[in-house]
């Protein structure tokens, strides 16, 4: 079933666009039948799951922390993870560019924004954004690479809502190249699309879509 899934969204995703199938809480067996079917970047929301998985999986596996990152779990994921999609804070990126250059990496990194309607904890604003941009401490960061945003749009049935959040945050990337990356050619995703919204997702120009129960199965 699961080859078949994959196969079927794949068909629906335009080439230059990576699909991350969202492996969280699903059995090391699921994961290995995504890999076989020629899956290589997996999502994970929980540092502890992911290193379990890690430890028992294929080494040419692309592994995405798309969960919270609390600074004091990054040392467990420094030395492997391909990119974490979830940077929310200056804290966080200095104890991530920490812990890369303790790995001899220069770890990518997305930064997250709140552009849903609901209360969510986690995301940054783009004032805050630039703030963190503009700041020495950040300018001082040797083994980090920003390579772009991520967001995620309000659980709704209007997909006019969620075409505007998707809109706007592709409109928050924007900005920040401009400003930020211009002359910088690794600066070039954008995070946004799950299973329910991928397809407006790719539609507003996304480059990662995070698919998990259209792949899996649900929990």
């Amino acid at each position: 079933m699961i080859a078949q899934n994959l196969a079927r969204i794949k068909a629906t995703i335009p080439s230059q666009v990576c699909l991350v199938a969202v492996s969280k809480t699903k059995p090391v067996i699921d994961l290995e039948e995504a890999y076989d079917a020629g899956q290589r970047h997996f999502g994970e929301n929980k540092v502890q799951e992911l290193c379990d998985k890690y430890e028992v999986l294929p080494k040419d596996i692309c592994w995405h922390l798309i969960g919270h990152l609390q600074t004091n779990k990054v040392k467990y994921i420094a030395s492997f993870v391909h990119l974490i999609h979830s940077v929310d804070s200056l804290k966080l990126l200095a104890e991530i560019d920490k812990q890369a250059q303790k790995n001899k990496r220069v770890i990518d990194v997305l930064l997250q924004f709140h552009i849903a309607q609901e209360e969510t904890k986690f995301g940054l604003n783009l004032f805050e954004a630039n703030e963190l941009l503009f700041s020495s401490e950040f300018k001082s960061f040797k083994n980090i690479r920003v390579v772009g945003v991520m967001g995620m749009a309000s659980f709704t049935e209007d997909v006019s809502v969620v075409h505007a959040e998707f809109a706007s945050l592709k409109g928050i990337f924007q900005e920040l190249k401009n400003s930020f990356f211009k002359d910088d050619s690794s600066f070039k995703e954008i995070s946004m699309g799950m299973s329910g919204d991928y397809e407006l997702a790719i539609e507003e120009g996304s480059t990662i879509v995070r698919v998990g129960s259209s792949i899996f199965g649900g929990r």
